[in-house]
């Protein structure tokens, strides 16, 4: 960065205060976080237990979503040196262990959501061998969802199931690290390779031409054919559901970091390009980008919090400085909206860091809610900004 852009940028005072706030909110979470796992979204601006499913009981580790929990616990130690937030973050390696021990839910792509942050982190930060284990069998199960020859990862449920053979979504963008990983620990390529086929199949299908992406894809599994986009938790199949199009500017440019692979990395940019014209004048996106100001719609500050870390991973790798700054520019006044305006800073009954979130509008689950993925990446992205020595846990 020039001098003149280093004395021209922001303050991060306002940044700092946030992260304070975040901080204190998870160390006031622990003791309740550690008897039982919140649901996805908070209810009322609180998180309660989770529901009994699948023969689980209320508070198990289920779910997709218990990951960040235990991602937030190394972010707030790693920032703060806490003893006791470390504890707590170590004891989280038990259940994680367990889990992936007696194969409790299992049949989805987000392992790499619940392992990386889970297991593979204390393992990189700690050296906690059974974490790396863990991690390692939980690579393995997702090894299971690689279909050949479509050469994607299959999302959700038995492999088996028609409804959902042959379907990937563009979540999965962030789970293929802990393929990148597992190929780096065993030196066995397979994961690597199953990764980097992975990414190019959605660079190619699930990336439109104009920059917006699909929340899902099918292919025939049989023939490897590609049949058609859909959509899950967005608008309308054709339209460009936010917290997608984040995930794929975030996913796409770790994909680039892992390989450096440019076809990566420049549909990191297109994802992020497009992301960018459609915010509205306080930053934060609506739940869908076909929507903006004067839509009356929902905004979804979990989609927010996932770009603010997706630009500033772009900027981290685009060669062309002014363009960098660009990009951390506008992450920067992303994330100054949401720690001023939808952080809990000065919310002392809400046990989230962030507020209006959006889980899934169509089923009007999780809609201006606090939410466990929206509250990682929101600390994640203080850490990005505030924390110069911060090393990705993707």
């Amino acid at each position: 960065m020039s001098a003149e852009a280093d004395r021209a940028a922001p303050t991060t005072d306002h940044l700092a205060v946030a992260w304070d706030a975040a901080v204190a909110t998870v160390r006031g979470n622990i003791a309740d976080f550690t008897a039982w796992y919140p649901d996805d979204t908070t209810t009322g601006g609180a998180y309660r237990p989770r529901s009994a499913r699948d023969g689980q009981p209320e508070g198990a580790n289920v779910g997709w979503t218990t990951g960040f929990w235990p991602g937030m616990l190394w972010l707030a130690w790693e920032g703060t040196g806490d003893d006791a937030v470390l504890r707590a973050a170590r004891h989280q390696v038990d259940s994680f262990a367990d889990r992936v021990t007696r194969g409790v839910d299992l049949d989805t792509h987000d392992l790499g959501f619940l392992y990386t942050l889970s297991c593979v982190t204390p393992w990189r930060l700690v050296g906690d061998e059974r974490a790396r284990d863990a991690a390692l069998a939980a690579a393995d199960h997702l090894m299971v969802r690689f279909l050949e020859p479509a050469g994607i990862l299959q999302a959700w449920g038995d492999l088996t199931d028609p409804v959902q053979r042959g379907r990937t979504i563009i979540d999965s963008l962030m789970n293929v690290p802990l393929l990148y990983w597992a190929a780096g620990t065993t030196g066995a390529r397979a994961y690597r390779d199953a990764a980097i086929r992975h990414t190019e199949q959605l660079r190619r299908h699930i990336l439109r031409p104009d920059g917006t992406t699909f929340h899902t894809f099918y292919w025939d599994v049989d023939t490897g054919e590609p049949l058609r986009g859909a959509t899950e938790q967005g608008h309308q199949d054709g339209s460009c559901w936010a917290r997608g199009q984040a995930w794929g500017m975030y996913g796409f440019a770790l994909g680039y970091r892992h390989v450096r692979e440019p076809s990566f990395l420049d549909a990191a940019r297109r994802c992020a390009d497009y992301f960018l014209t459609r915010l509205p004048a306080d930053r934060v996106a609506y739940w869908d980008l076909v929507f903006t100001d004067g839509s009356g719609q929902e905004r979804d500050s979990s989609a927010a919090a996932i770009a603010v870390c997706g630009l500033y991973e772009i900027a981290d790798h685009v060669d062309d400085q002014d363009v960098a700054l660009r990009y951390r520019t506008e992450a920067d006044a992303i994330l100054t909206s949401l720690a001023t305006t939808y952080s809990t800073a000065h919310d002392t009954t809400s046990t989230s860091l962030l507020r209006h979130g959006v889980y899934d509008m169509p089923k009007n689950v999780g809609v201006d809610e606090g939410n466990l993925w929206g509250d990682y990446f929101y600390l994640e992205a203080l850490s990005r900004r505030l924390r110069a020595d911060w090393r990705s846990y993707w």
